[in-house]
């Protein structure tokens, strides 16, 4: 056997491997969120127990207070050229600060509250490289502002199918791979790392909105999860709805956080297995896998949850020759 077919069937045996594990790991995900207590988001029946266990201590620090003038200043009066987008907070514009920083600002209507500067410092003080960090606040004219690092490559769902120019530059499968096998090392394996972190602080901070859309990539196409908290910090300074409410988007979201309107750590957990399936797969959560389907692909991914081949032909189905091509091509993903 010459070396270069040697070179590419170790290559594309990798490659498979690689889509079995990730196979696996949505499995994992998916059926992890058996067991869930339905009493308390922290998955146990005695609300105490959620301050007891060994986790991360907060240092909570004051976060930064910004001037209006300064955010205006940044943003160019807040120019509908600066939009990027809008979310559950409200609008969200890109800024450059005087100091050369590029920064997300979340924009909304709302009168200054002490409980607003007291979320925004405990939220400032969760800090890890695979979290958005908060920066700071801004609270006057009766608007609210929560400023934010910004992240350069935008949303793993604009790249995954998107629209407009950012959305030509698909994620490559081998970046798709990395991502997914990052985040479930850091989800898994690493005890303080992407959603890890969250629920390993004391209390625990259940994100309730993990998805795509929430998960931002840096130029070197690391996983930054964003919104952390964001759900919990919205039920305490608003006096409408509690936060348990379900306003995300429900392909996501767990069955008994549906049926109950209960998230846990373990919901979190399903919630990721959902983005490892667009993730691979290059689709919508809600999409049908192929053209005689009849499930849509969260379905499909209970149905298959053990045949990891099964992930396999769903990636080769949506890539085609291109995912042959990246083995030839770089031996081993």
């Amino acid at each position: 056997m010459s070396r270069n077919l040697a070179a590419i069937l170790g290559g594309a045996a990798g490659a498979v491997a690689l889509v079995g594990i990730v196979g696996l790991l949505i499995w994992f995900c998916l059926f992890h969120k058996r067991g869930v207590s339905r009493t308390s988001e922290t998955g146990s029946s005695d609300p105490s127990v959620q301050g007891r266990h060994i986790g991360v201590q907060l240092s909570l620090r004051e976060a930064r207070r910004f001037e209006l003038r300064e955010l205006s200043l940044a943003t160019k009066n807040f120019s509908d050229r600066n939009l990027i987008g809008e979310g559950k907070f409200g609008e969200v514009y890109k800024g450059l600060l005087q100091d050369g920083m590029l920064v997300a600002i979340k924009k909304r209507a709302g009168a200054p509250s002490q409980e607003f500067i007291d979320e925004a410092c405990y939220l400032s003080s969760i800090q890890h490289r695979n979290l958005v960090t908060l920066l700071g606040y801004c609270q006057e004219n009766n608007q609210q502002f929560l400023v934010y690092e910004y992240i350069p490559n935008g949303s793993v769902s604009i790249h995954l199918y998107g629209v407009g120019q950012v959305s030509a530059q698909k994620i490559e499968f081998k970046h798709r791979l990395s991502i997914a096998l990052g985040a479930a090392k850091d989800l898994l394996f690493v005890p303080f790392a992407g959603l890890a972190h969250l629920h390993s602080l004391s209390p625990r901070l259940v994100h309730k909105d993990f998805k795509t859309a929430n998960v931002l990539v840096d130029e070197n196409f690391i996983a930054k999860v964003a919104d952390a908290g964001l759900r919990n910090f919205l039920g305490r300074i608003d006096v409408a709805g509690p936060s348990s409410q379900v306003t995300a988007d429900e392909i996501f979201l767990a069955p008994e956080v549906r049926e109950f309107r209960r998230f846990s750590e373990k919901s979190d957990v399903y919630s990721f297995g959902v983005f490892l399936l667009e993730l691979v797969s290059g689709r919508e959560a809600s999409e049908l896998p192929s053209s005689n389907s009849t499930e849509n692909l969260v379905e499909w991914g209970f149905a298959n949850a053990m045949d990891w081949r099964c992930y396999e032909l769903l990636v080769l189905y949506r890539l085609n020759r291109a995912f042959l091509n990246i083995v030839v091509t770089n031996h081993v993903i």
